[in-house]
């Protein structure tokens, strides 16, 4: 079946079977790994991409359900150069192995189109994506760093 979507600006047709995984879709059919297959239940937060700027799990998120919405991966995020959250992960060294960055990234910038200045508790409400390397101090002050909110006191 074919399934019109935007994906990171561009209007595509892609051919899937219902029910196939938006994942599948985007690694294996249009070459755009930067989502990561991690646990395959919508748990780990690897696979986050934006569907119309909401951070969705994308190995249990229908094609079906993507189709005529706006997708936005790692690869997409920003156009010309890094967004302004890539470059707080930079600036504050967020990175280890980088496996789950690419779907937390996402997830801060959904977070950020729908609270530009979040608090703490925001913040660790809406990132629940898991790191095996324990960066979530970092990925805090890279969030607040790219929001322009000054870090608290020891964090």
């Amino acid at each position: 079946m074919a399934y019109a979507l935007a994906v990171n600006g561009k209007q595509l047709s892609v051919e899937a079977e219902p029910g196939t995984p938006l994942l599948w879709v985007l690694r294996d059919t249009l070459g755009l790994t930067g989502a990561k297959y991690g646990c395959g239940i919508a748990v780990c937060g690897s696979c986050t991409v934006l569907v119309d700027s909401a951070a969705v799990h994308s190995c249990r998120y229908a094609i079906e359900r993507a189709a005529g919405k706006a997708v936005t991966t790692i690869e997409g995020l920003a156009a010309g150069g890094l967004h302004p959250l890539q470059r707080a992960w930079v600036a504050e060294d967020v990175s280890q192995c980088g496996y789950c960055q690419p779907g937390m990234i996402l997830a801060a910038a959904s977070l950020l189109h729908r609270k530009p200045k979040p608090s703490d508790g925001d913040i660790d409400s809406a990132i629940g994506n898991l790191c095996r390397c324990g960066t979530y101090d970092r990925v805090r002050r890279a969030i607040r760093r790219a929001a322009g909110v000054e870090p608290k006191e020891g964090s």
